[in-house]
């Protein structure tokens, strides 16, 4: 190993493997209860409440700790429907002329379409950026390495942390994204990665019945 500065880990705690299966059982049971619905209320949320989900986010890994991520929170009304109109626009035209017939049947049992109420109604929306440059300090410009797979990481984590706070998430990818930039003040260096809409679901929310299956053990992992 390359001579480097080190600390001691003492933030890790040792569990005995009873307690670890208790564990490790309690969190699926709390992530398995996570589901994607696009119907949202519109009652407040504590802003302390988001942003240590993001100081959560904050703490993913990274290529060489550069942490290539930026989110940018909306929460002005006026803002929210700039991101509405746009992003319906490009919805628009994925649907009706874009989309290829496969992907469009892919999409069918979600019920999704150009309509985006909930990109208004939700209290934030939160624009996941990612940084082809940057570094661990303030001002760095380095090039930063495996940005689509930490900001991937750190996105999982958020919506995790959303969910285990009490909230309702939804992502959302309209293609492009490119408007996202001007409207958020962020430079075109930067890459929008998703919209996550963030907040209470609505006391008569749904979530697509095919959203509930998911694969088992068996399908998604194996011991070699």
């Amino acid at each position: 190993m390359r001579p480097h500065e080190t600390a001691p880990y003492d933030q890790w705690i040792e569990r005995s493997p009873e307690e670890m299966a208790e564990r490790a059982t309690a969190f699926y049971e709390e992530v398995n209860r996570r589901r994607t619905t696009r119907c949202f209320s519109d009652r407040a949320v504590p802003r302390g409440v988001i942003e240590t989900c993001l100081m959560a986010a904050g703490t993913a890994p990274s290529g060489a700790n550069h942490q290539p991520w930026h989110f940018a929170v909306i929460e002005s009304a006026a803002i929210k429907n700039k991101v509405r109109l746009a992003a319906e626009e490009e919805e628009r035209l994925f649907y009706r002329e874009k989309a290829p017939q496969e992907w469009l049947e892919a999409l069918a049992p979600l019920g999704t379409d150009e309509d985006k109420p909930f990109l208004e109604t939700a209290p934030y929306l939160i624009v996941v950026f990612s940084q082809k440059r940057g570094g661990p300090n303030p001002g760095d410009l380095k090039k930063n390495y495996y940005v689509n797979e930490s900001v991937g990481i750190a996105t999982g984590i958020l919506i995790t942390a959303l969910h285990h706070a009490g909230l309702a998430t939804l992502t959302h990818t309209p293609a492009p994204m490119n408007f996202l930039n001007a409207i958020c003040g962020r430079p075109e260096s930067e890459k929008p990665f998703l919209i996550l809409v963030v907040g209470y679901p609505a006391a008569d929310a749904t979530v697509p019945v095919a959203g509930k299956v998911k694969k088992p053990l068996d399908e998604i992992a194996s011991w070699l």
